[in-house]
């Protein structure tokens, strides 16, 4: 058994087993790395909770309870984790979001081993299959999609959650290591800096367009009213029963069911709904039926400011430029630019100043010669 395997492994659900855990790994923290790992319900519940923290330092791993806990029995490992330089994570975005969201705190720098991995040009990125090319481990899925809210948890859901964290400060180590090599470190730093930024900056939809959900462009105004009133009906069920709304009724149905409101169509229910919804989802319809056209919702720009006027010959050019230099460093092309940075760079009515700003400055300095 390898050093990573035989580190210790403790669940921490009481305050004072974190204390101690902290005060014990203390000594011997050189507070260079650490990884962080989190579990959500997401899948299960109407309101995303964090149910689960995985953490590593060198020796040692820890599953933390914040369910049980509570987040302001969590203050001192907060405090513990700031301390470190680095904290690795895995597809870092959802972590951050989560531990923004519940603690109004991230990690100062995090560094992230799937963008390290697609910036060394490693194909096949989830976790599960850098482990098992690098370390030659076989990790299960089946706890991909568990219930992460229930207690106990099983002696399966714990090795998935130990194994989350176990290789990521090693795996780092090994990715800064390559990406030295190659040249690429400061581009690593720079694109975790910009990815934990966007993040923690990200607002969200607004209470007008959450909505809006994926179908909404192609109806009419008295289309979108009727939308608005079944999301509106669907968000309260899922509430009602604590349950995420793709659990309980797809967008496709809403929008089709707008649809039919909209050409004056009568709505059918799907037969799996009880009574209770079915009767609150007509008395929903019968209120937006009393509504005046008026007050229907306008069919609003996506995005904001004003439309993006593309020089089509331009923006070829450039994606040119872009996928010959992706081939060469061996790398995806969207790592370089995405299509609506290279809309944006090849536009005629943005100014100078937006346009650099949708770049990276590697990226910008790769892409430079094609623009």
């Amino acid at each position: 058994m390898n050093a990573l395997e035989s580190a210790s492994e403790i669940y921490i659900d009481d305050a004072s087993v974190l204390a101690r855990f902290i005060a014990e790994a203390e000594p011997s923290c050189r507070f260079v790395s650490c990884a962080i790992d989190t579990e959500a319900d997401s899948m299960h519940s109407y309101e995303t909770k964090l149910c689960l923290i995985q953490f590593a330092i060198p020796g040692a791993l820890a599953i933390i309870d914040p369910l049980t806990i509570g987040p302001d029995g969590l203050g001192e490992f907060v405090r513990f984790v700031d301390r470190f330089e680095v904290v690795w994570m895995h597809g870092a975005d959802y972590d951050i979001s989560l531990l923004n969201s519940t603690f109004s705190w991230v990690p100062r720098a995090i560094y992230d081993t799937q963008v390290a991995a697609r910036l060394l040009g490693v194909g096949k990125f989830g976790l599960a299959n850098l482990l098992e090319e690098e370390y030659g481990v076989k990790l299960s899925k089946q706890s991909q999609k568990a219930d992460w809210s229930r207690r106990p948890l099983s002696e399966k859901m714990l090795d998935y959650a130990y194994n989350d964290v176990r290789y990521l400060i090693d795996l780092g180590g090994k990715y800064l290591e390559r990406l030295r090599e190659a040249g690429r470190q400061a581009w690593f730093f720079e694109s975790c800096r910009a990815a934990q930024e966007s993040v923690i900056g990200r607002t969200g939809k607004s209470e007008d367009d959450l909505w809006r959900v994926n179908g909404w462009g192609r109806l009419s105004p008295k289309g979108l009213h009727y939308l608005k009133h079944l999301w509106l009906w669907r968000d309260e069920e899922c509430r009602r029963l604590d349950r995420p709304a793709f659990k309980f009724l797809g967008n496709h149905e809403l929008i089709s069911m707008a649809v039919d409101l909209e050409t004056g169509k009568s709505v059918r229910p799907p037969h799996y709904l009880r009574p209770g919804p079915v009767r609150r989802l007509h008395e929903s319809i019968e209120a937006a039926d009393r509504v005046p056209s008026r007050e229907y919702p306008v069919k609003h720009r996506r995005g904001e400011g004003p439309r993006i006027e593309v020089d089509e010959n331009h923006l070829e050019r450039i994606r040119r430029f872009r996928d010959q230099k992706a081939s060469e460093l061996g790398i995806e092309s969207t790592m370089i630019a995405t299509r609506l940075a290279m809309e944006r760079l090849a536009s005629t009515n943005l100014p100078e100043v937006e346009k650099q700003q949708c770049l990276l400055n590697w990226q910008r300095e790769l892409l430079s010669p094609g623009i």
